[in-house]
């Protein structure tokens, strides 16, 4: 699955098993919400700790320009953003590393429950 010598890599693991535990048991075509309501419950059984729609600001140029929400923040130090599309495309992936980096956070996840398989990658800010 994840390679250990990830940063994170333990949590990572967790968070992608339970969306292959909600994935394999709710299955694809459902909106995205009926995810994240689910996915509470598989990370709470799994003892992870996390926030859902964790709202962080957005800065530019050292102002405050708003705020954004991340689906989900793990640990307090890894982003999920999920999606519920029949394939991902790039615009999610640059959706999902832009929120890394406005973020500041190192580690992330998209994961996507709307394919008939689920589909996750594992993204990195090189930036931090």
């Amino acid at each position: 699955m994840i390679k250990p010598e990830y940063k994170y890599s333990a949590f990572t693991e967790k968070i992608i098993g339970c969306a292959m535990r909600v994935h394999s048991a709710l299955g694809n075509g459902f909106q995205e919400v009926i995810y994240q309501r689910a996915l509470v419950f598989e990370m709470t059984d799994s003892g992870l700790s996390f926030s859902r729609e964790h709202e962080m600001p957005i800065f530019y140029k050292n102002h405050n320009i708003g705020t954004r929400r991340v689906d989900f923040l793990v640990a307090e130090v890894i982003s999920v953003e999920i999606k519920a599309v029949t394939a991902l495309e790039d615009v999610h992936l640059a959706q999902a590393i832009n929120y890394l980096e406005a973020y500041n956070l190192e580690v992330g996840l998209l994961i996507n429950f709307g394919a008939r398989s689920l589909q996750y990658k594992r993204l990195v800010n090189n930036k931090v």
